[in-house]
This record gives C-alpha cells, sequence and structure tokens, in this order.
C-alpha cells in the first residue's frame, strides 16, 4: 500500500515516466485512488487520475491512455456511462472496478465494453498483475511470433498490425477482445472450442470472469461478421459443447 510521504493526487494529476504505458485510474474514493496512482507508478507506468467521470472523458480524449481503471460508482457521469462513451470512439482497454460483485453486475460491465471486472475489495497485487495482462495481450506482438500481418477469411480480412477488420472491403469497429477473438477463431477454423478454452486463449488464466464472458462477445462479434446475427453460419454454437467457426 502507498507510503505516506507522497502528495495526495488532486483530479486531473498527471504523473510523468517517460516511456511508460499511460494508464488513466477514475476512482472518487480518494484513499483508493492515492493507493492505485501509488502502486502503479511503482510499477513504472504514467498515471493519469480523475475522481469524476466527465473529468475522465476529458483526459481520455486529451491523454489518450493505453488503458484505463476505471470505478462504476462515480458522481456526475458514472461509470458505465464513461465505459460507453469511451468504446464508442476508441478502443482502449477497460478494466472496471465496483463494490457490485454479482454475475449481473459481471455482465452489465462486460456488455457495456469493459474488457475485465475486478469486484472490491480486492488485493493489489492481482489488480496490478490484470493491468500487466491486459497491456501484454492488447499489444503488437512480433512479427516472427503473430504470424502473417493480414490474416483472410472469405470476405473477412484482419490487419493484425494495425488491428483493423473489413468485411467486404468495409471497416468494422470491433472493441479490444473482439478483435481478439475474431482473430483466434479465423486461425483456428473447423474446431470447436469450449467456452473455458476460449477464456484460456483470448483472455487468459488469471482472468477473474466466467464462460458467460465468452457468449457476450459472440454475440457482439455475430452482430458485425454474420449476415443474419439471428442465424449465424459462421460462429456457430455447438451445443453442450462450445462454439465453432466455419469461415
Amino acid at each position: 500500500m502507498p507510503v505516506n510521504d507522497e502528495p495526495q493526487p488532486s483530479d486531473a494529476m498527471v504523473q510523468i515516466a517517460s516511456g511508460a504505458a499511460k494508464v488513466l485510474v477514475v476512482e472518487d474514493e480518494e484513499t483508493l485512488l492515492f493507493a492505485l496512482a501509488h502502486n502503479l507508478r511503482h510499477e513504472g507506468y504514467t498515471v493519469v487520475t480523475a475522481s469524476r467521470g466527465d473529468d475522465a472523458l476529458k483526459l481520455a480524449r486529451e491523454t489518450r491512455p493505453d488503458l484505463v481503471v476505471l470505478d462504476v460508482m462515480l458522481p456526475g457521469v458514472d461509470g458505465m456511462q464513461v465505459c460507453r462513451l469511451l468504446r464508442r470512439d476508441t478502443a482502449i482497454p477497460i478494466i472496471m472496478l465496483t463494490a457490485l460483485g454479482g454475475e449481473g453486475d459481471r455482465v452489465a460491465g462486460l456488455d457495456t465494453g469493459a474488457d475485465d471486472y475486478v469486484p472490491k475489495p480486492f488485493g493489489m497485487r492481482e489488480l496490478l498483475a490484470r493491468v500487466r495482462a491486459l497491456l501484454r495481450r492488447t499489444a503488437p506482438r512480433d512479427e516472427a511470433e503473430a504470424g502473417p500481418a493480414v490474416v483472410r477469411s472469405g470476405d473477412i480480412e484482419i490487419d493484425r498490425v494495425r488491428r483493423e477488420v473489413r468485411r467486404d472491403g468495409t471497416a468494422l469497429k470491433l472493441k479490444p477482445k473482439e478483435f481478439e477473438l475474431l482473430l483466434f477463431f479465423v486461425r483456428h477454423p473447423g474446431r470447436v472450442f469450449s467456452r473455458e478454452q476460449i477464456l484460456d486463449e483470448v483472455w487468459g488464466y488469471d482472468f477473474y470472469g466466467g464462460p458467460r464472458t465468452v457468449d457476450v462477445h459472440v454475440r457482439w462479434l455475430r452482430q458485425k461478421v454474420e449476415r443474419d446475427p439471428a442465424e449465424p453460419v459462421r460462429i456457430r454454437t455447438v451445443r453442450g459443447s462450445g462454439y465453432i467457426f466455419e469461415g
């Protein structure tokens, strides 16, 4: 936890760590905001903080963070709305924090566009591990490791370097995890994967959410890559087993 000889953070405070990934922390509880900022700085990140939703939206536009740690209960614009508005304009990875830990609350957060969901109270080491894992999974990978820069399946074209997807030449706007899930499917056509296998491969073993997370993201993907999402032919459900991508 934080030492007590650091200055207390103010709204929209920016801590500079040259060359580090930038994390925007949005939390209205001053003690927790201080602890998060202190520990993230200690890990070497540039930290931008806000305690109100409207300030967070302004800072996100101005500072272009690499990741957002976002509390749900905020004065002014609440965290769900902040997440929704960020998702409308950007693919920034988002970790949501909330005292509401029920499955319905987690699903609501993921439906809004969050990439991870951490209930309070949480361990600081766990939160830092989730930040590292999410930044690692959303960062461009080495060319030799990642394979071809452009992957194609029928009328779908995925540029993994630019993180762009086109269908019939038209750009699709995908959230970070939608992109990673589609890329995973396209790379493994004709194979049935359980929800647990997909979670391990796309989200990582340390992800807090459950299999419902996969269902939510598959539903989103179908809205964008299927001609008729109600009758999917690309991403099909295999009853009792999981999902298969037919290409």
